[in-house]
Formats: structure tokens, C-alpha cells, sequence
């Protein structure tokens, strides 16, 4: 089925500028050219860079991205502000700035609540209107496509339409191409935003594409989004993750499926979709800001099932308890086991990780599942340490290494510092190996003998590492006593996983985890 113009909808990222402004979020130069490389990946029609002159990072970025980037679909956008109030546009630094960043488009900010021209800009609103027609009209004569991004757009239609509308005309009369309104306080509702995007659409008709801009700080602002859409918008911003400062942005990898997928509105070029889920969490690896594992679409639990009924029913239909084909989105389906898991979900589980179990072994399975985790164990949370139980379970064990005995020692020195060593005594076939190491405490103290007693017989130990090593205590009311469960997560560059141990022993749950987490990394090594 061919898509009409009006049924597609331009994608607006700007998670390099407006999304890098949540709280705890840093990212290098190296860092924006890395993600502006996924989200043309992507296929996104926009990427807004920065505001080139904020910082010599943006200018340094605009620089590099000019020089180095191949960007095959996505255009690159620079971010500024409209002239100064009572300025000339000939020597106003920050438009200087937007055309020295020698992009194609350029976007700029524009005041569009009175309040604000009046309080904030202390000027007049005639004046407020003559900063956005004389910036866009300046911009325009020197060859950029301008879009402009009008500021707490749905509180000052609220207030005072009329000046709302008017800075619109102002806009569109010289030569803006998009009018992007924003709901920069992140404080209305879908209805609300339905029914002024389409008042604007009525003012504006054809002269100038209609584009939404919301932050998340009632949570709508995906819904937002689809409102604006369904009431004549043809153009999303937003941010990817839902990245932003307070509670961040329209997310983009839940806006973009939703409306491509659910309402047939063609967001990214054929093809690109299924790159989703993977982008998402590559730029939340670069920017070390974890995923949801939550979040729709992409997230790692988003087609993920534990209850033994859903399961049961999806062994025999699909698409029962899924709204879309993972696939779609580039995710997958998940089964996810634990206590609560029936034949079903084992079966399903083993056919996922290609093991042959029969009738006996998927009981055994089950049986340990129910009494490790009355125990403490949460394999849902521990995919390796899931699937070495269920190999265990179908007969085989690891060959690898057989650990003779552990010992950790910790030490005060006369500086007030501690020291930890660690000793491992490990067979590697018929050879016994013994070695000690210091460690920065007794996790990394053991990890390193061990890795030194394994190095000569496996050197792909090389590039598993650990990433991660959470705590969680279980019983907290038997103090120092109680047992604890600890999450170890590893990565050899390909593949992650994660192994848990629990123990009223804090070093022999970690050296569980540990030990299969070398084990899970030689094992799919060999494979």
C-alpha cells in the first residue's frame, strides 16, 4: 500500500541537545558523533546537534560532524534562539553562531506566551513578534531551511491566543518551514493539545508543516504527541529513551511504533523499524543511563512472559498475550522462569537456548527452580545461572576447571588501609594450579587468582569482564546475619549475561556467581 504525504510523519531527534539536559547524563564529542551515527541508523528525517556557541563542546561537534559524518537519511539540524530583544539580526552572535555551524536547517527557539515577552524578555509584544520575523526572515535569505520551535506554545494559547497566533504569522509569513509547538512545561493533557494543534492547523492550513514538541512531566507526553498527529501535525519531536531534563521527553522509540505500526503513519524509511530496539540500547550504552527494561517496545521485559498460563497460550498461539510482533520492533520474545513456571515455559525456555530435555529432566527443572528460589535465587533476573541449572538438569556438567578451595584474607594496615588476598586452588584437567592475588576487596581479589589459574588453559577469559555487582540483602531483620543474594553481570564485547549466588556467606555467594559466570563465558566461547 503506497503512503500519501498525508499519512507521513517527520521524526524530529533531539536527544543530542535536549535530551543530554536529564540529570547525572554527560557525553563526549566521540559520544554525540556515535549516537548521531545510530539514529541515522535509525532512519530519523532530523537530528538536532546542539547549540552551536553554548559551548565549545557544540562547536567542537558541529565541526567533526561536518568533517566526519556520512549521514545517509537523517539531516543535521544546529539549535539557537531568535535575535536579542531590541538587537539587529546583522551582528546578533547567537544567529552568527547557527550559520557558522553550516548545516542545511537550522531551529530556533521563539517566546510565544506573552508572560514570558513581558516578564522574562522584559520587552514589548510587538517587539516579542519582531524577533521571531526578523531571525526567520534573516535565516531564510541565507539559505537555511528554519523551523522554529515555539516556547510553552499550549500555555500561552491558553492565556492569550492572540499572541500565541501571532507569533505564528510572524513565522510563517517570513518563510518558516515548521512550526513546532511545544508544551515546554510538560503540564497539558491530550484533549487539550488535540484541540489547539488543530485550531493552529485551521489558522495555518498548507503554509508551513505543524510539529509537537513535549516534555513527559504528566507523563503524556507520547500521548500528547499522537494527539497533535491525529489533529494535523505531520512532524515529532522527541527525544530517544525519553531522555530530558525533570521527567524527560516524548520518547521516541514508543511514539515512532506506535504511530507507524498502530496507526499506519510512515514514520521511517522501509527496513528501519526492526533497527529500534537494537539503537535503543546502544545509545543507552554510550551514555551509560541503563534502559528501562520496562519501556514498551524495546524494552528486555517487553515481550517477555513468566506466568505459566500466558505461557501455556502462547505455546499454542503467538500472538495471544503479544499486541504486536516483537520482531517488528527488532525485540523478541522472552521466557521468563522462575517459581511460578509449568512444563510449558521450560519446554519453551529449552527450545529458545536449543537443549534437547525430556519429560524427567524438565521436572528436575522444575523442582530445583521451586526450591532455589524459596531460597533466595531469582532466575528471571539470572539468565546464565538459568541455563547452566537447566543443562545440569539434562546431564551435563562443566569440564572446565574443578575449584579444590577458595581462601580470602583481609588485612588492616599500619596506613588505616585494608588489603585483601585471595588464594584459589583449581584443577584444569590433570594439572593443579595455586595462585594468590591482591585485589581491590575480595571479589576482585578472587576474581583475579582465578583468572590468573585459568589464563594458560583459557585465554578467551581475556575478554569476559565483569560489568556490574549488586548486593541485595534478603532477611533484613536478622542483621549482619541474614542472607544475601548477589547479581554479578558479565560481557565478553558479543554477549552479556548475568549469574546470581546466595548465601548467609557474602564471599561464597559472590564466588557462586562468579564461578558461573567463567563458566557461561568458556561455554558459549566454545560455541
Amino acid at each position: 500500500m503506497s503512503t500519501t504525504q498525508h499519512d507521513m510523519v517527520e521524526v524530529f531527534d533531539t536527544t543530542l541537545r535536549d535530551g543530554l539536559q536529564v540529570e547525572g547524563v554527560s557525553a563526549t564529542v566521540d559520544d554525540k558523533l556515535r549516537i548521531a551515527e545510530q539514529l541515522d541508523r535509525l532512519g530519523v528525517h532530523y537530528i538536532e546537534g546542539g547549540w552551536p556557541g553554548a559551548n565549545p563542546k557544540d562547536v567542537e561537534f558541529f565541526a567533526r560532524a561536518n568533517a566526519e559524518l556520512r549521514l545517509t537519511t537523517s539531516t543535521m539540524v544546529a539549535f539557537g534562539s531568535t535575535r536579542r530583544p531590541r538587537g539587529k539580526v546583522d551582528d546578533d552572535t547567537t544567529l552568527r553562531n547557527l550559520l557558522d555551524a553550516n548545516t542545511s536547517a537550522v531551529c530556533i527557539v521563539a517566546k510565544s506566551w506573552d508572560y514570558h515577552v513581558l516578564e522574562a524578555l522584559q520587552t514589548t509584544l510587538d517587539e516579542g513578534a519582531a524577533m521571531i520575523a526578523d531571525s526567520v526572515e534573516f535565516l531564510k535569505a541565507n539559505g537555511r531551511l528554519v523551523m522554529v520551535d515555539m516556547e510553552h506554545f499550549f500555555d500561552g494559547y491558553k492565556r492569550n491566543p492572540e499572541f500565541s497566533l501571532r507569533a505564528i504569522e510572524a513565522a510563517v509569513v517570513n518563510g518558516a518551514s515548521h512550526l513546532v509547538l511545544c508544551d515546554t512545561n510538560g503540564g497539558s493533557l491530550p484533549h487539550e493539545v488535540s484541540q489547539i494543534v488543530a485550531d493552529v492547523k485551521r489558522v495555518v492550513g498548507n503554509d508551513a508543516t505543524i510539529g509537537i514538541h513535549c516534555h513527559d512531566d504528566t507523563g503524556c507526553a507520547v500521548a500528547n504527541s499522537m494527539a497533535a498527529v491525529l489533529a494535523g501535525a505531520r512532524h515529532v519531536q522527541g527525544t530517544l529513551n525519553g531522555l530530558g531534563e525533570r521527567t524527560g521527553n516524548c520518547n521516541l522509540t514508543t511514539v515512532i511504533p506506535n504511530l507507524q505500526i498502530k496507526l499506519g503513519m510512515q514514520c521511517l524509511p522501509e527496513g528501519r523499524m526492526e533497527h529500534l530496539t537494537a539503537v535503543s540500547h546502544h545509545v543507552a550504552e554510550i551514555l551509560n543511563r541503563p534502559l528501562n527494561p520496562q519501556a514498551p517496545y524495546v524494552g528486555a521485559s517487553a515481550f517477555a512472559h513468566k506466568a505459566g498460563l500466558h505461557v501455556s497460550a502462547i505455546k499454542r498461539a503467538k500472538d495471544a498475550y503479544e499486541h504486536v510482533d516483537p520482531e517488528l520492533v527488532g525485540n523478541g520474545t522472552r521466557f521468563v522462569v522462575s517459581e511460578m513456571a509449568g512444563r510449558a515455559t521450560i519446554e519453551m525456555k529449552a527450545e529458545e537456548l536449543g537443549l534437547p530435555m525430556d519429560g524427567p529432566a524438565v521436572n528436575q527443572v522444575i523442582d530445583d527452580l521451586k526450591r532455589l528460589e524459596h531460597e533466595g535465587y531469582h532466575f528471571e533476573a539470572a539468565d546464565a545461572s538459568l541455563e547452566l541449572l537447566m543443562r545440569h538438569a539434562s546431564g551435563w556438567s562443566q569440564q572446565y576447571f574443578n575449584v579444590e578451595s577458595m581462601r580470602v584474607i583481609t588485612d588492616e594496615l599500619p596506613s588505616g588501609d585494608f588489603s585483601t588476598e585471595a588464594t584459589v586452588k583449581v584443577w584444569v584437567g590433570d594439572t593443579r594450579h595455586v595462585h594468590t592475588a591482591e585485589g581491590n576487596g575480595p571479589v576482585n581479589a578472587i576474581d583475579k587468582a582465578l583468572r590468573t589459574a585459568l589464563a594458560a588453559a583459557y585465554p578467551q577469559l581475556d575478554r569476559v569482564h565483569l560489568t556490574d555487582y549488586k548486593v541485595r540483602i534478603l532477611d533484613g531483620a536478622t542483621a549482619t546475619g541474614a542472607v544475601t543474594r548477589v547479581l554479578i553481570d558479565f560481557s565478553n564485547g558479543a554477549r552479556s549475561w548475568t549469574t546470581i549466588g546466595v548465601s548467609g556467606n557474602i564471599i561464597e555467594a559472590s564466588w557462586r556467581a562468579l564461578e558461573e559466570g567463567l563458566v557461561y563465558g568458556l561455554l558459549h566461547a566454545e560455541a
